[in-house]
């Protein structure tokens, strides 16, 4: 099939490698001007480390990604280690992968480099979908257009392929804010535990910080979240006020706030979500990642998610000249909706791992083998 993509983000080139290895004809349309090292820190857990070790990306990740040594919960006021649980090679003997933080653009770099440069498109902001009985038309700014056999959109938050199909639907705005930082591993205070992902656990739900290793642990990453009214800018690159980080922490173990003490600069945005949609495709067209299932990033399975569902998509479509456009997306969509929905409600509760708890049922998922019915 001839196959256009909305959206060159994590999950749109992960669906264009899956879909090509599947023997699709495949396009991709960015709006973005340029592919700018914008962004920070993604963490892949080992369900996606294990799905892109199938697209051929995993050796590119390992030159720059870091590997925790543990995932690690603690109070934040008290200290008190609450969990602890092994990864790096412990993870990889029971899941089949590691978990690998990495550098947004990194990952970014290592997927778009698995597809040819003719099939990448930049500059291309989709304005709408038309639907007809044969295919899907991307419509785009520019008034230009581009038949398909099929149209995924994946393209965020704010999706034009989720609006033209369904309507407009605001995301919601949740009450709180988050700040990112990075800092030099040398800058970290030495009672820490640089090589780990640690999470400290605030006195609401809504209130952490999660600290862990970029860039082969040269480099110290600081998400923090707090309750706030009256602020709702979005973007990942808006500047914050680091000493404004430091005070809504106040409270918190000096371990922690010796991390903060570390940030020079920091970002703020606002997040937002959407509730569960019941349907995700129409006609000849479809959408995955945060464009059908956007979530706050407490169990950091957004962009994991993401390739899960690029993954899926591509098995769905096997043999679709038999069964039908149709019917593979309602495949896709009964495999994925029931397994989102949960990471979407788990991640919005935060309350994951914060005591311990089962792992197994979000880092050994297989989307190469689960059974799609």
């Amino acid at each position: 099939m001839k196959i256009g993509i909305s959206g060159g983000g994590i999950g749109g080139f992960s669906a264009a490698i899956a879909l090509r290895k599947a023997g699709h004809e495949v396009e991709v349309f960015e709006r973005a001007p340029a592919f700018n090292r914008v962004g920070a820190d993604i963490n892949l857990t080992p369900n996606a480390v294990f799905a892109l070790d199938q697209l051929g990306v995993g050796e590119y990740l390992r030159k720059t990604a870091a590997r925790p040594t543990f995932r690690i919960s603690r109070d934040g006021v008290s200290g008190e280690e609450t969990s602890r649980l092994p990864m790096s090679a412990a993870a990889e003997e029971k899941y089949g992968a590691p978990q690998l933080t990495i550098h947004r653009a990194d990952l970014l770099n290592a997927l778009q480099n698995q597809l040819p440069k003719e099939t990448v498109h930049s500059g291309m902001a989709t304005r709408s979908v038309e639907l007809n009985d044969s295919g899907a038309t991307l419509v785009f700014e520019d008034g230009s257009r581009r038949d398909f056999d099929l149209v995924i959109g994946a393209d965020g938050i704010h999706s034009a392929v989720r609006t033209a199909l369904f309507g407009a639907d605001d995301p919601k705005f949740t009450g709180i804010v988050s700040y990112r930082a990075v800092f030099p591993r040398s800058k970290a205070p030495k009672s820490g535990e640089s090589d780990a992902f640690t999470k400290w656990w605030g006195e609401v739900p809504e209130k952490q910080i999660v600290t862990f290793p970029l860039t082969l642990g040269e480099e110290i990453f600081v998400f923090a979240t707090t309750p706030q009214q009256g602020w709702t800018e979005e973007g990942w690159t808006l500047p914050g006020d680091v000493e404004e980080l430091r005070a809504e922490y106040s409270n918190f173990h000096p371990d922690a706030r010796a991390l903060l003490d570390a940030c020079e600069s920091v970002t703020k945005s606002a997040l937002h979500v959407r509730e569960p949609m019941e349907v995700w495709s129409k006609g000849r067209a479809t959408i995955l990642g945060d464009a059908a299932h956007p979530m706050v990033p407490f169990m950091a399975q957004g962009a994991c998610m993401a390739i899960e569902d690029a993954v899926i998509l591509s098995r769905a479509l096997n043999g679709v000249e038999a069964q039908g456009v149709e019917a593979a997306l309602a495949r896709y969509e009964a495999a994925r909706k029931p397994r989102t929905a949960q990471v979407q409600a788990n991640s919005l509760a935060n309350d994951w791992l914060k005591k311990g708890g089962n792992a197994d049922w979000v880092y050994g998922y297989d989307a190469w083998s689960v059974d799609l019915g």
